[in-house]
């Protein structure tokens, strides 16, 4: 299943899973599709779109792991009231969609997510991106000048950046390492 075919942009190829175990949980799978499908067409777009904005900052490093997919979990279920399978689904989708497309899509899906959220919506996604990118407990430089571009494609505002960052400071290795020398 494709990001850009859940937000309605486009349609890329489906990949086809392989390997041990797929057969098994195929139709569980199914269940969690199905019920994704249920969801009226604008929410499931916009829980896609929050998912991969998540995604580009716990990808800035070019490394995903697996504190930051909790955390992307955590957020998209709260955000879409999702159960926990489904939750999953939407993140490993927009994972896959970095693994294959990375920054090509980026700003096109941040811009898009813009143009259609709120100014709470954005904001919400702000804070959820410092969820993300402290997971594990350091904001790095490079998620932080990822979630900089963000903002700037999001159309929040500087001070909006730095509410947002207050609560991670101790996170922020910039400013942790300063206080450190």
């Amino acid at each position: 299943m494709s990001l850009w075919k859940i937000i309605g942009m486009a349609h890329e190829p489906e990949a086809t899973p392989s390997g041990e175990g797929f057969a098994s949980s195929a139709e569980a799978m199914r269940g969690v599709v199905d019920r994704l499908s249920r969801l009226e067409p604008d929410r499931a777009r916009y829980i896609a779109l929050f998912a991969y904005v998540l995604g580009r900052v716990a990808n800035a490093d070019l490394e995903m792991t697996e504190v930051e997919t909790r955390a992307m979990e955590r957020e998209v279920r709260a955000l879409g009231g999702l159960d926990e399978a489904e939750a999953v689904l939407v993140v490993e989708i927009a994972k896959a969609q970095h693994r294959l497309f990375g920054a090509t899509d980026s700003y096109s899906i941040t811009r898009e997510f813009a143009r259609t959220a709120s100014s709470e919506e954005k904001t919400r996604l702000l804070e959820c991106l410092f969820a993300v990118s402290a997971a594990d407990h350091d904001v790095s430089g490079t998620e932080e000048n990822e979630i900089r571009r963000i903002v700037k494609e999001l159309d929040l505002s500087h001070d909006d950046f730095i509410a947002a960052r207050a609560g991670y400071l101790d996170h922020v290795a910039l400013l942790r390492d300063r206080r450190e020398e």
